[in-house]
């Protein structure tokens, strides 16, 4: 019997960076939900512009949950598919009842400085496993996101 999945990883690998994507799925979900909800309730001088910024940001988030997912089952495991567990599973947490435009953006930089930080730990296991699949997706996730932080940390100056 082999050690390796469908896709030549040691299975022992592929299951602790299964482990580790269906964490990550669980804060892009909820971090997904958040930004869903600045979209929907931020108010102030502002409005226009953050209502499409979050817009734009909450239809990538989306993408990325579905790739994340896909890259578990590629690996050979199931992904973590309940809210309930997403909100055990995550560090990123709900946000509830944020109006004001200001906090919105601190919400999303929050959001993205987790993600980024659970990513970088994701790379480092995939290139250990030689797992390129998984480190070039989260590589290609840091890079976008650490740009976006930069331009939301530029806008509140």
């Amino acid at each position: 019997m082999s050690d390796t999945n469908a896709i030549g990883l040691h299975e022992a690998s592929a299951s602790q960076l299964a482990e580790k994507l269906n964490a990550l799925l669980a804060n892009y979900q909820i971090f997904y939900m958040n930004v869903r909800g600045y979209h929907w309730n931020v108010k102030g001088s502002n409005f226009f512009e953050l209502h499409t910024k979050f817009e734009e940001l909450y239809t990538d988030l989306l993408a990325k949950v579905d790739e994340v997912a896909e890259r578990i089952l590629t690996l050979g495991h199931q992904p973590v598919h309940a809210y309930s567990d997403y909100v055990e599973i995550a560090s990123i947490h709900e946000d509830k009842n944020v109006h004001d435009g200001e906090a919105c953006v601190r919400g999303v930089v929050k959001g993205y400085q987790a993600l980024i930080e659970l990513q970088r730990e994701i790379l480092s296991l995939a290139s250990d496993a030689d797992d390129e699949g998984t480190a070039a997706q989260v590589s290609d996730y840091i890079r976008e996101q650490e740009k976006t932080v930069w331009m939301l940390n530029a806008y509140l100056g």
